[in-house]
């Protein structure tokens, strides 16, 4: 069993099947198939199950995975500090975050960080779909949630608030939701999970209160909800940073001010695998933006 034959274990399990892994090792399917059988036969055992679309590692596949992604990460980590020597900072950094969150908070912060290191390469998605982290390639994403996978390194960036907002026009001519139950007759803007009904949790105090919901305009892209309720078209349900700057300057007002709600979870995280390498690019990055959300008050870092 040699290195190249343990870290082409790890490639085979990180891209999910053989046809994924052939593609990025540049090699043809047969040849990665001819490989994985001779590291099969040099250890006496079976490393993978196979199925017509993906690989999954055995118990003793799982436990030379992790042994072959360690020698891996050495060896990049090496590479690394050889290539950079007197160098700028380089590399890539391919990160997925909210749409809402990502336009209008990170925007700014992502700039800063290019104009302090030009030589990163930042290959951002705006996107809300909770991936795969190994299996999709992504080195760190940002989401909302109640409580993080324990598979994966979470770090806090901070509490998120919901609130039922509309504008001054629809508040004269409609009147805006008193209590929770004024919230199922209002026509309702907001994101929600496709294929369920929208479950909106509402908490006073010790009280956790749900409600079930049915919106008349429902988006991912959170600019246009901001757009909706600016038009007047109905009360939003939204995180507060959406619509912060319209309520300071009077387009928009809030209601049920003393309710905590939340709608897909009470915290937004910074997310990555514990095991997967990373490059001083990713790790700049991620101490960046820890500190951005330290300095913008946004909430707990840990």
């Amino acid at each position: 069993m040699d290195v190249n034959s343990l870290t082409l274990l790890v490639d085979i399990l990180d891209a999910g099947n053989l046809s994924e892994a052939a593609r990025r090792l540049k090699m043809s399917r047969a040849n990665v198939s001819y490989h994985l059988n001779q590291l099969e036969r040099s250890v006496g055992l079976q490393l993978v199950r196979r199925t017509t679309r993906r690989v999954e590692p055995t118990e003793i596949g799982l436990r030379l995975y992790e042994h072959g992604r360690t020698i891996r990460n050495a060896l990049i980590a090496a590479r690394e500090s050889v290539t950079t020597l007197g160098q700028s900072l380089q590399g890539r950094v391919r990160l997925s975050v909210p749409s809402g969150y990502g336009q209008l908070v990170m925007s700014d912060w992502l700039i800063a960080f290019k104009r302090l290191y030009p030589g990163i390469v930042l290959d951002v998605m705006f996107e809300n779909r909770v991936e795969d982290l190994m299996r999709d390639e992504i080195d760190i994403a940002v989401r909302v949630m109640s409580e993080p996978p324990q598979n994966l390194v979470a770090r806090d960036m901070g509490p998120v608030r919901y609130v039922a907002c509309a504008s001054p026009e629809f508040a004269r001519t409609h009147g805006m939701p008193a209590t929770l139950d004024d919230l199922r007759a209002a026509p309702l803007i907001t994101a929600a999970v496709i294929g369920r009904q929208l479950r909106l949790a509402a908490y006073l105090r010790d009280e956790r209160h749900e409600v079930l919901l049915e919106p008349t305009i429902i988006s991912e892209n959170f600019l246009f909800l901001r757009q909706a309720v600016l038009a007047g078209l109905g009360v939003g349900l939204v995180p507060d940073y959406v619509v912060q700057d319209d309520q300071k300057r009077g387009a928009v007002l809030t209601a049920l001010d003393a309710w905590r709600l939340s709608i897909f979870g009470t915290h937004m995280y910074m997310l990555y695998m514990p095991n997967r390498h990373h490059t001083r690019a990713a790790a700049t990055f991620i101490d960046f933006m820890l500190e951005q959300v330290r300095s913008s008050g946004s909430g707990g870092v840990n």
